[in-house]
């Protein structure tokens, strides 16, 4: 390179440093930093500890209140004023209150039937065959090639539905991982339709609650691991506004 004197000077290292190609090692490095970035998303997408939480203690107040007084009617509003506390909570802190409202829902149905049926263990039915029907869901989405996994996780990764045209090897994890929630989610109503039809409401409420957190917890560790070793997650296109 030559100076406005004339002499001439070789380039700064600092930039031919600048636009020197990355090694395969970097790229390596760049691509696994990008995947465990995208893998970390997996306890934000489905609500965190905090809002596993929120649907689990609802249960675990009816099943307490129901020993307590023996009386439907008040073990049922017990976890529906638990519920409701925790949107209350949630509004307050400005937070989403997504987990909390399906909970108070999912809540509000049991407490319905059981209040109209007489039986404790009725307040258990909605979650049980949700519980079905999301695990038929999930295997259903895995069979067509569109994930229930991918469509949770693309849109916080930023890749929306990259995934499924441009990156066929995230397609294979988030499927993979799909069926993984099949297997895992689906021990729960294996387990407790039989308490349930048995009519043991102490045992069905208690398994209830323990089986709530630990279930969803391993499912999501599972995936975690799984979409550690995918490929990075392509980021879609956004069109730039007017």
């Amino acid at each position: 390179m030559t100076d406005p004197l004339g002499g001439d000077h070789a380039a700064s290292p600092a930039l031919i440093a600048d636009h020197q190609p990355e090694t395969p090692e970097q790229i390596a490095a760049r691509e696994q930093a990008q995947a465990k970035e995208a893998a970390d998303t997996v306890i934000q997408a489905f609500g965190g500890v905090r809002g596993m939480i929120d649907m689990t203690l609802p249960g675990l107040a009816f099943i307490v209140t129901y020993n307590l007084t023996h009386q439907v009617g008040h073990a049922a509003y017990a976890a529906l004023g638990l519920s409701g506390l925790f949107v209350v909570i949630r509004l307050l802190r400005r937070e989403t209150i997504q987990h909390a409202f399906s909970g108070v829902f999912g809540v509000a149905i049991g407490a319905w039937i059981a209040t109209h049926t007489g039986k404790a263990q009725d307040f258990y039915l909605p979650g049980l065959l949700w519980n079905v029907a999301y695990c038929a869901g999930l295997a259903l989405s895995a069979l067509v090639r569109w994930p229930l996994i991918g469509l949770t996780l693309g849109p916080v990764t930023g890749e929306m539905f990259t995934w499924r045209t441009q990156n066929p090897g995230r397609l294979k994890a988030y499927t993979k991982a799909t069926w993984a929630w099949v297997v895992i989610m689906g021990l729960k109503p294996v387990i407790l339709f039989p308490l349930y039809f048995t009519g043991d409401v102490n045992l069905l409420g208690w398994l209830k609650v323990a089986l709530g957190i630990p279930p969803m917890l391993l499912a999501m560790y599972v995936t975690w691991r799984i979409l550690l070793t995918a490929p990075p997650p392509i980021k879609a296109e956004v069109p730039d506004e007017d």
